[in-house]
């Protein structure tokens, strides 16, 4: 289904610099979980630059370890392996939504982690119950410290189920997968859509059938199916969603 604009795509946007963050929305958690391709990222970035709250990333921690497994040698495939060092790489997520930050034992691996060797080994790194267990842990002191602030913009595919249950903003985005096969491909630089989609859907299997917080809605979720929107169009929804929640505080 797809939930209605609460508010409108053409509300003003704060002034740069000014977000748009009352004291009723201090300590706010907004948990988002969907599908690859569904505008997850972008949406969150600006969401939480116009409230004024941090940001994380969940997947990209999952890349660098990853990114970590393969500088080391470790079969990916290997999931005693991927355990047994699991535990050793230094992650540090920077939560500016802005400009976000992502080190591996202080080396900032933004842009390696977004390689094919990565994407394609990703999958059997997150699987791995002792690789989400470390990265739970970390997830969650993230967020604690965020909420002594003004809050935080968390997405992942576990967020609401998982590693944040008790927001009180929760959110489901997904797309029909021909558009999120075409937004993947444009951020990629052109991409074969038909290899795009199919690599999209097999993520979709993957982390939908895995054991150990498989990606699913979590109870109280409001999805929203992206594919009619534009970007600034979803924005305003989610905005609307936390202003309500904020109202109610």
């Amino acid at each position: 289904m797809t939930t209605p604009a609460t508010s409108s795509a053409s509300d003003p946007a704060p002034a740069p610099g000014q977000a748009d963050a009352p004291a009723s929305r201090r300590g706010t958690v907004v948990a988002v979980d969907g599908t690859s391709g569904s505008g997850k990222s972008s949406t969150c970035r600006a969401v939480a630059a116009r409230l004024g709250l941090a940001y994380l990333d969940t997947g990209a921690m999952f890349r660098a370890m990853t990114w970590w497994m393969l500088e080391q040698g470790v079969d990916v495939h290997d999931a005693a392996a991927v355990a047994e060092r699991c535990e050793e790489p230094r992650i540090v997520s920077g939560t500016d939504p802005e400009a976000p930050t992502i080190h591996v034992d202080g080396t900032d691996v933004a842009a390696a982690i977004r390689t094919d060797a990565v994407t394609g080994s990703v999958s059997p790194v997150s699987t791995v119950p002792a690789v989400r267990a470390r990265l739970l842990t970390m997830q969650r002191e993230v967020i604690a410290d965020a909420v002594r602030g003004t809050g935080i913009v968390v997405e992942g595919r576990d967020i609401g189920s998982v590693v944040a249950p008790d927001a009180p903003v929760k959110l489901y985005l997904t797309a029909d997968p021909a558009a999120r096969a075409a937004r993947r491909a444009a951020e990629e630089g052109g991409s074969d859509l038909a290899a795009t989609q199919a690599v999209l859907l097999d993520r979709d299997r993957i982390d939908s059938s895995r054991a150990t917080a498989p990606l699913t809605m979590a109870e109280g979720a409001v999805h929203i199916d992206t594919t009619p929107f534009t970007l600034d169009e979803v924005v305003a929804q989610v905005v609307g969603l936390v202003r309500a929640v904020g109202t109610r505080a």
